[in-house]
C-alpha cells in the first residue's frame, strides 16, 4: 500500500494509507463559527420561550373564568399555565447540551402554541368537550409578543434542527 499525504489549505495535513482520498476534516474556524452560531440559535429560543412563558403565565389568572362545558371543566387559564410549565421545559433543554432533543421539544412547543393563537385568533372552532371555546379576535400587546416570540423560538428550533451539529472538539 502507498501512503498518500494530502494537504488542505485551511485545515492540517491528512495522512492516508492506499485507501482513496481521505475526508476533509472543517477547518477550525468554521467550527467555531459553527459552535457560536448553535450557542447564538440556542440562546434565541430560550429567550423566545421564556417570553412566551412569562406572558402567559401573567395572563392565566385573567383567563380562569372561561371553562369548558363538560367534566372536568379546564379553565383557559390552566392551559396558559400549562404552556408557560411546558416552554419553561423545552427552554431548560435547549441550553442542555442535548444536540437534538431540546431543539425538537422547543420546535413542538413553540410552534404548537402559535399554532393555537393564530387558530384561536381567526378561527371560532368553539369549545369542544372540557375545553373552553378560546376564540380571541382582538390582538392586544401581550397577545402579539406572545406570537412573536413563539415564532422566533420556533424558527430558530427549527434552524438548530437544519444545521448540522458543530463537530466536538478534541481539546474542549
Amino acid at each position: 500500500m502507498s501512503r498518500r499525504v494530502h494537504e488542505n489549505p485551511d485545515a492540517a495535513e491528512i495522512h492516508t494509507i492506499g485507501l482513496g482520498p481521505a475526508p476533509e476534516r472543517r477547518p477550525r474556524r468554521r467550527r467555531a463559527a459553527s459552535r457560536a452560531t448553535h450557542r447564538l440559535l440556542a440562546l434565541v429560543v430560550a429567550v423566545g420561550l421564556g417570553v412566551d412563558a412569562y406572558v402567559h403565565w401573567d395572563l392565566a389568572a385573567g383567563f380562569d373564568g372561561i371553562q369548558g362545558t363538560a367534566s372536568p371543566h379546564i379553565s383557559q387559564g390552566e392551559l396558559f399555565r400549562l404552556e408557560a410549565a411546558l416552554a419553561l421545559i423545552a427552554m431548560l433543554l435547549v441550553v442542555l447540551p442535548r444536540p437534538r432533543l431540546g431543539p425538537v421539544i422547543a420546535f413542538l412547543i413553540a410552534a404548537g402554541g402559535l399554532g393555537a393563537v393564530l387558530l384561536y385568533g381567526y378561527v371560532d372552532v368553539g369549545g369542544f368537550g372540557p375545553l373552553p371555546n378560546m376564540y380571541d379576535p382582538i390582538w392586544y400587546p401581550e397577545k402579539t409578543i406572545s406570537a412573536i416570540a413563539e415564532a422566533v423560538a420556533a424558527l430558530g428550533a427549527l434552524a438548530l434542527l437544519i444545521l448540522p451539529s458543530p463537530a466536538p472538539d478534541a481539546q474542549s
